[in-house]
């Protein structure tokens, strides 16, 4: 077996550093040496690698190209190095906290009030749960796994498909006690459309599915979050278009009607993603067999 083409990791922390600050002295200082030595020990990673790191004129340095290149590796390569190391202290035989990154509003309205029982079940894991619908970062954001909507293609993990969604159109009932009720889908004309900015092609969608004209649409308010949309659509300020599940108990109550019994299924589905480096970890395999137990118990498997 060949041996690892490596060289020192103090040298690797001190140039980090150096690239980091963009300086000798702050990143000598960082790590507790001298100038001198943290200018040694990037002379001596430059000598190894026979190839020169940063530009050197005056009191100004500048990484090289190369430098560059070299610095996105080694600083991805301590992150995950660090997170590691601050797994493994803060974890207890694998237990620790468990971090999700959740989608806020379903976190909010399927995930939290299901959560009792895998804290009854498992109640030596603690939850640290993160609003998280951006870029999937698992070393960035710190988390386990996360719940995510779209079609099931993310690098690096393990993939578990939990719903599909129905998608219905509902409104305020004073829009429907109004003078332009929504009889018919040429009606939706007459009323703004409520858009949900991280999905813009959702009415397109439904539009294409039901059949119907898209001639003379208004827009109306584009929000982040779907708990925005629903709040929105409760205080009448347009037309809203939303999975249905997460609009059970507006609909039970009334606060929000659906003029149109059609119900389409919605562009993609939620997932859970699980980092691939972190799936061996007991609390993480003991969340993911609880969840999907929990999704068995659902009415819309995909």
């Amino acid at each position: 077996m060949r041996s690892r083409l490596l060289p020192s990791l103090n040298a690797l922390r001190t140039f980090e550093a150096v690239a980091r600050h963009n300086s000798f002295t702050r990143a000598a200082e960082e790590l507790n040496v001298t100038q001198s030595a943290a200018s040694r020990l990037v002379r001596s990673l430059e000598d190894y690698l026979q190839i020169p790191l940063f530009t050197r004129q005056s009191r100004r340095i500048e990484l090289t190209d190369e430098g560059r290149f070299y610095n996105r590796l080694v600083h991805d390569a301590l992150d995950l190095v660090e997170a590691g190391t601050v797994e493994l202290i803060s974890s207890s035989q694998g237990n620790g906290t468990l971090s999700i990154g959740m989608l806020p509003t379903f976190g909010t309205r399927w995930l939290l009030p299901r959560l009792p029982s895998l804290q009854e079940k498992y109640p030596e894991i603690s939850l640290n749960v993160i609003s998280s619908d951006g870029e999937l970062d698992f070393t960035k954001e710190r988390i386990d796994v996360a719940i995510r909507f779209g079609h099931g293609n993310w690098p690096d993990a393990i993939i578990d498909p939990l719903m599909s969604e129905e998608i219905l159109v509902v409104c305020s009932p004073k829009i429907m006690q109004g003078p332009m009720p929504l009889s018919d889908y040429s009606s939706l004309q007459h009323h703004p459309l409520i858009r949900h900015s991280t999905r813009p092609h959702s009415w397109d969608h439904w539009f294409r599915s039901v059949g119907a004209s898209r001639d003379n649409l208004r827009w109306g308010p584009s929000l982040e979050h779907f708990f925005m949309i629903i709040q929105a659509a409760i205080a009448g300020l347009g037309i809203a278009l939303l999975p249905s599940f997460l609009v059970e108990d507006e609909l039970r109550t009334g606060a929000l009607v659906a003029p149109f019994p059609v119900r389409i299924a919605g562009p993609g589905a939620y997932y859970l993603v699980t980092s691939a480096a972190k799936a061996e970890l007991r609390r993480v395999k003991l969340f993911r067999s609880w969840i999907l137990d929990e999704i068995k118990c659902e009415a819309r498997p995909i």
